[in-house]
């Protein structure tokens, strides 16, 4: 089987990764940007093209939202399977006389960063049997995790990891801007970091909730409230009303 990679962001590269380490050959990475492709098969020994887009039987889509679309009118091959790693578009985004499928990867991808590839979730979608058994047996070599998912349960796979993931990360962010403002190291909060995410991996996460809001603790809520102005007032006082919803304080 010839398998090409369309993109060259984060998420291709990984998939990419992923493929060589598992011995899934690919015939080529095809992509717009010639230095981060160059990177790419210099490091997994794969042919790269910004010009050329070889003849395949899958090509796997890792691009943005807004570029799947366009990108997939590039493939006129009728005979192929075409999947992308979308996790809020429909596989009928795709535009073309080929078969249509998705082939997500829940995870957060950053170049720098080496993952754990067999705990990485793969959430397929297909129109016939046979592609679904394919794209299964491609995913299984890679990840212990994989699964079917329609493209509605997958549009609420996505919008938990933005709460999870990305909601989580510009807290972190706000976090240290107010540990930057004080001079005080972002990496001393990162121990509570560590445990926090390690304890929602043995106690559900309502249960693990502290904090001045869950003890409704109102000194302590009304002495942060004036440390803080703006956007930062808003977030703080938004996240407080959502948790004291939450346990009906």
């Amino acid at each position: 089987m010839q398998i090409v990679i369309i993109g060259s962001g984060n998420v291709a590269y990984h998939l990419a990764k992923a493929f060589v380490l598992k011995n899934i050959p690919l015939a080529q990475i095809f992509g717009r940007n010639t230095e981060n492709l160059k990177k790419i098969s210099e490091e997994l020994h794969v042919p790269y093209s910004t010009e050329h887009l070889e003849d395949a039987d899958l090509y796997i889509i890792c691009v943005s939202d807004q570029s799947v679309e366009s990108v997939s009118q590039m493939i006129t091959k009728k005979n192929c399977l075409v999947a992308h790693t979308s996790g809020s578009l429909s596989k009928e985004i795709l535009i073309g006389g080929y078969r249509k499928a998705s082939f997500y990867p829940l995870q957060t991808f950053s170049k720098s960063k080496n993952l754990e590839y067999e705990k990485i979730p793969f959430f397929i979608e297909t129109e016939t049997e046979e592609d679904k058994k394919l794209l299964f047996d491609i995913a299984s070599q890679v990840s212990k995790n994989v699964m079917e998912s329609s493209h509605e349960k997958r549009k609420y796979i996505h919008l938990t990891a933005v709460f999870a993931c990305n909601f989580v990360n510009h807290l972190f962010s706000k976090a240290k801007e107010i540990s930057d403002s004080q001079e005080i190291p972002f990496d001393y909060f990162l121990p509570l970091i560590d445990e926090t995410v390690q304890k929602i991996h043995e106690i559900d996460p309502k249960s693990a909730q502290t904090g001045p809001a869950v003890r409704n603790d109102v000194r302590v809520l009304e002495m942060h409230e004036q440390l803080l102005k703006d956007e930062s007032l808003a977030i703080y006082k938004t996240m407080n009303h959502s948790i004291k919803k939450m346990y009906e304080l």
